[in-house]
Parts: structure tokens; C-alpha cells; sequence
């Protein structure tokens, strides 16, 4: 160690389940505590799975809906136990669905440890709300929670009898941004994760004649498990930054009895702009888009069953500086508005602490490029 060099105590204790846990779609999740582990002096407690860890969490998980004793919530799901030997200013739990929070319990003593808590869960839908009535009592050991889902938030609040707080999803867009690079952009329409079916069709039949190279999933590709979550996001992020038209469609577009009619961003929305594509499909019909995505052609809208979308395209095609013009509007608003950096201060300051400097210095970093952004020649060449 170099003469003088500080040596930083973790304030922030946050488990992860990327060890055992590695499907697709918790990638960007991972992604997320990657930047907060940037940016601030994190300790992060990667679990590790005890023996018969998936027999008794699979059947944990089935039990907890009729639990009337309302304890199966907080034992340990068959995961190694973990006893903190230090005191934190932040416990710091980030969930991808309601069930990852059994994996809090593997973590011995937290509660004493840890001067503050909170719980950020990223999918909960308010029609499932009933679903979990004997388990959701336990947010209250928290102090802060905080929902990804805005139309959840009034509900839950009065459920727990605590202030719940809405936290939109995002990306890290320094890694999905086209710039400084700008790659060219040769696929002509990427399509990842779930999608309409009708308007997937129609793109297929074009492409099958060769008019345009059109990506997509072949496969359930965001269920699968992968090799290493960072290269998964490296890879999606340098397809998506050279495509340049992105499908995109409300959360869970295709599961409505999961959803029941409620609409929420997905998370397409944010690493479609962050790479600067122009975002096709239809926009959700919610505050949280509105307020996340105010700017113009943010998303071009298309009809559900695809009868327009190539006509839509051609239009496009026809006018390329509005092609550019939207390419960079998109990676720039999501350098400025998008990245997980933003979310992870908002959330310190709510929970009482301050912004550890490397904040301001990746915000910085973000609005130069931004700047950048909108002032270079056509990347969509």
C-alpha cells in the first residue's frame, strides 16, 4: 500500500445473489450494484447456496402465499449463513422480485449492524399485491422501501403502514453509449426479450427476403443462464449500440394477468436510448413514462399488430436527419437522466447519507459525454 493512501471502512452493506443467481434478466440488476460499488465504498456480501439450497427454497417459495404464521418470511432459504463483523451506516437489500427477499435472512444480525435499511424492490405489480399478504408484513423492518412500479406505490404504502417511495429502473449508459466511439450502425432492428408477437411476424417476413437484417431472440433468451453477467451486458450493449431501430413495449407486454391492465417502463426503454437507437413499439400509457421520458420521439409509435411498422420505418428512412436527430436526443437524455448513478444518490440522500465524491465525478463524466453527444456529426452513418 502507498505511503498516505486512506483506508476507506465500507458503509454500505449489500447482499447479491450474482453467484448462484445468474438468468439473463438479473444482469442489469447486477449491472445496477456494479455502479454503486464505483461509486461508493461498498461491502458486497455475495451469497453462496448451502446444500439443498434450490429444494427448500423452491418449496419456501410455494408455502410463503399460505404461511398464515406469517414467520416462513424470514427464514434462511438453505443459503450459507453470514455473520457481519462491522457496523454500516446502510443495509442496502435490492430486489428483483418479491422472493429474492428471502435471501435477507442468510445475513445474521443485520438489523443491529447497520445504522439505516432499506429495500428496493424492482418488479412488484399492484394486482399481486393480494398474492402476498402473508409475507409483505416483513417490509416494515425496513426503513426506507422503495418500488420500481409507480402505480404500486399509494397501494403498498397503506399495506405496510409505511411511506413507500417510487425508484425508476435505468442502465448504465456510459457502457450502452455509442460515444465517443460511433459504431456504425448495421443491424437494421434489434429486438431483444419479450415482444409483440404480431409486429415480430411482420418484421421476419421482410427480413426472410433479405430486405433488412432484422436480430432477434430465437429462444427465451432472458430465462437462460449465463456465463458471466458482464459479458452478457457487454454483448447487448454493443449490438444495441449499433442498431438502429429498437423494439420496445410496456413491461411484461405479453403476461396481462400478471400486469391487469397496469403499464410500467420496462427496461428496453433505458437501454434503448442510452445506445442511441430509435425506440420503436408503443410508448406506456403511465405518469412514470412521462415523467421519465419527456422528450420528443422518444419512442415512435406503431400499431400492435405491426400493420404499419414498415411503413412507419420507410418514413424514417426517408428523412435521415430525423433519424439523427432522435439517435442523439436518446443517448443524450439518457446520459442525463438514465444512469444508474442518479438512482443510487437519489436513494443515499433519502436515506440520510451524503453522496460520496465519485458521484459528482461519474456525473460529471456523464453530462461531458452528453455534451459530446449532441454535438457530433451523424452516428447512424
Amino acid at each position: 500500500m502507498l505511503a498516505g493512501t486512506e483506508v476507506r471502512k465500507p458503509r454500505i452493506c449489500m447482499p447479491s445473489g450474482r453467484l448462484f443467481k445468474k438468468k439473463a434478466f438479473l444482469a442489469g440488476h447486477y449491472e445496477a450494484q456494479d455502479v454503486l460499488q464505483e461509486v461508493d465504498d461498498v461491502d458486497l456480501i455475495c451469497l453462496e447456496p448451502g446444500p439443498g439450497y434450490e429444494f427448500k427454497e423452491k418449496w419456501q417459495r410455494r408455502l410463503l402465499y399460505h404461511d398464515l404464521s406469517r414467520r416462513l418470511i424470514f427464514q434462511n432459504p438453505g443459503l450459507r449463513t453470514v455473520r457481519l463483523t462491522q457496523e454500516y451506516d446502510l443495509f442496502l437489500a435490492v430486489c428483483q422480485y418479491t422472493h429474492d427477499f428471502l435471501h435477507i435472512n442468510a445475513i445474521e444480525g443485520w438489523k443491529d449492524k447497520c445504522k439505516v435499511s432499506v429495500c428496493w424492490i424492482d418488479e412488484l405489480w399492484l394486482a399481486e399485491l393480494p398474492q402476498h399478504e402473508y409475507w409483505i408484513h416483513a417490509l416494515k423492518k425496513f426503513d426506507h422501501v422503495f418500488v420500481s412500479c409507480l402505480d404500486t406505490v399509494e397501494t403498498l404504502s397503506k399495506i405496510i403502514d409505511k411511506p413507500c417511495r417510487w425508484l425508476p429502473g435505468a442502465v448504465d449508459a456510459l457502457r450502452f453509449s455509442p460515444y465517443p466511439g460511433v459504431p456504425s450502425r448495421v443491424v437494421d432492428f434489434y429486438s431483444i426479450g419479450r415482444r409483440v408477437e404480431a409486429i415480430h411476424k411482420e418484421l421476419f417476413r421482410v427480413a426472410e427476403n433479405g430486405s433488412i437484417f432484422y436480430l432477434y431472440d430465437t429462444f427465451a433468451g432472458s430465462l437462460a443462464d449465463v456465463y458471466d453477467y458482464r459479458q452478457h451486458r457487454n454483448l447487448f450493449s454493443n449490438i444495441a449500440k449499433r442498431a438502429k431501430y429498437f423494439m420496445v413495449a410496456p413491461g411484461k407486454v405479453n403476461s396481462p394477468d400478471e400486469t391487469r391492465g397496469q403499464e410500467e417502463i420496462g427496461r428496453r426503454y433505458y437501454e434503448g436510448a442510452a445506445a442511441g437507437t430509435v425506440m420503436i413499439g408503443q410508448t406506456p400509457n403511465c405518469d412514470s413514462f412521462r415523467i421519465m421520458f419527456p422528450w420528443r420521439d422518444a419512442v415512435i409509435n406503431i400499431q400492435p399488430d405491426g400493420s404499419d411498422v414498415l411503413d412507419v420505418i420507410a418514413r424514417l428512412e426517408s428523412v435521415p436527419a430525423q433519424v439523427l436527430a432522435i439517435s442523439q436526443r436518446n443517448a443524450a437524455e439518457a446520459l442525463l437522466r438514465h444512469d444508474w448513478v442518479y438512482r443510487w444518490k437519489e436513494l443515499l440522500q433519502l436515506a440520510g447519507l451524503d453522496p460520496a465524491p465519485a458521484i459528482g465525478a461519474r456525473e460529471q463524466r456523464l453530462k461531458e459525454l452528453a455534451d459530446h453527444t449532441l454535438s457530433t456529426a451523424n452516428p447512424c452513418a
